[in-house]
């Protein structure tokens, strides 16, 4: 336990010391002034901590508080984001312990008085003052202008560079917020802090589709902050993977997340049970697989951006080149018939279906033959599906209570097999 507490200690007092890193010659990355500049780079890559502590710089002046918000917020976020290096040095038990002991450190170094629902609601009035001085709704509602005219221009682009600071220090706050919602005070400012993400999510499409996070594309929602989504290479990929009419109909009640439309890996995520975060860096990384593919070959240049199938069949190839072999070495038929008889929506599918299955294959993706065998099934099951007007759950993937898991199903009986 003693050194957990020495570690976490360390981590927080590295990012509060704001001479630590500049002394350290730690210069060949962008360094903010204040505290900001003294987030560690290695942190400031896994977490929104670095975006937050420099509006927190920016504000100094305007809020005599900031040190209370800097302190809380480096505690914070170090141990609530899932990303950072929490878990390397302690188990999730451990953190609301952890958690007091660092803010009773900090609040002695800092000299100020720990008072859980007076830094929350010191918090909740730093997110109104920053969206106020950066006129957010104001901002949003000329880039939404600039969008709708449907061309990406220098305008646009020097305005998404203004808002992209601004969004991601919001996104970091909003995500803060909403985890400490539950701790304020419900007839107070827990309430306040409620209705204001009720209203992001619910009345504010524009915003909350800022908020919602990705990797490299904005794929759930549509983005004033990221240039990406106009090219014509990743439209032209969005459009090829989106849900077409000859598909198996999807059921009325199931819901399509964020603010796009369906695609192929809504049905996936139906059939097969596979998690959602896991659908959503794996949409994300075939829209970039087959955009670069795009790019090699050449620009779209129409109104309405098209695939080439020289793109689709490069990738295609590519992912699926292990597969191939094993099939050839073992002298087993491949899952489907021939190349030439698949079409591009199949193609798609097929490739689509082995990063899901490596994507949530935990260790199991270490026995490259293991995936290719899990692969060889499922493929044929998805093929008898897309042959049927409706969809269903893929039997392999069915629980005992009904519900549909590949990660129950298919991976935990290896997983434990081989953890024996």
């Amino acid at each position: 336990m003693a050194r957990v507490y020495d570690n976490w200690e360390r981590l927080v007092r590295a990012t509060l010391n704001r001479e630590q890193l500049r002394t350290a010659g730690l210069g060949h990355e962008r360094i903010g002034s204040g505290i900001a500049g003294a987030v560690p780079p290695s942190l400031g890559r896994t977490s929104n901590i670095d975006a937050i502590l420099q509006a927190a710089d920016e504000i100094q002046d305007e809020n005599p508080n900031v040190a209370r918000i800097r302190m809380f917020l480096s505690a914070v976020l170090l141990l609530n984001h899932e990303s950072t290096i929490a878990k390397v040095f302690t188990k999730q038990a451990l953190l609301p312990t952890t958690h007091t002991l660092i803010l009773q450190k900090l609040a002695k170094r800092e000299n100020v008085r720990i008072d859980r629902n007076q830094d929350i609601e010191q918090l909740w009035e730093f997110y109104k003052l920053y969206k106020r001085r950066h006129r957010v709704d104001d901002i949003q509602r000329q880039e939404q202008n600039l969008q709708e005219s449907g061309t990406f221009s220098s305008e646009l682009e020097l305005r998404s560079l203004e808002m992209r600071k601004v969004i991601a220090t919001l996104r970091a706050l909003v995500e803060v917020l909403e985890a400490l919602s539950k701790d304020a005070d419900p007839e107070g400012v827990g309430r306040l802090i409620k209705e204001e993400l009720q209203r992001i999510k619910k009345a504010d499409a524009a915003l909350s589709g800022e908020l919602t996070p990705y990797n490299i594309v904005p794929l759930e929602a549509p983005s004033l902050t990221n240039a990406i989504g106009f090219f014509p290479e990743v439209r032209g990929a969005i459009s090829a993977i989106r849900y077409s009419e000859q598909f198996p109909r999807l059921p009325a009640d199931f819901e399509i997340s964020g603010q796009r439309d369906a695609d192929m890996f809504d049905l996936l995520e139906y059939v097969f049970g596979f998690q959602k975060d896991n659908i959503r860096n794996q949409r994300e990384n075939i829209v970039l697989a087959i955009a670069n593919a795009q790019a090699r070959l050449g620009i779209p240049a129409d109104a309405d951006p098209k695939i080439d199938e020289k793109a689709i069949n490069e990738v295609f190839l590519k992912v699926l080149d292990n597969y191939i072999k094993w099939c050839k070495y073992l002298r087993k038929r491949l899952a489907w018939n021939s190349f030439q008889a698949i079409n591009r929506d199949r193609k798609l599918f097929l490739v689509s279906l082995y990063f899901l299955i490596w994507g949530e294959a935990a260790n199991v993706r270490f026995l490259p033959e293991c995936i290719c065998y899990i692969f060889h099934h499922m493929a044929k099951e998805l093929d008898a599906i897309l042959d049927h007007g409706e969809a269903n759950p893929a039997p392999s993937c069915i629980t005992e209570d009904g519900s549909v898991s590949f990660l129950d199903k298919i991976i935990r009986p290896i997983y434990e097999t081989m953890a024996l």
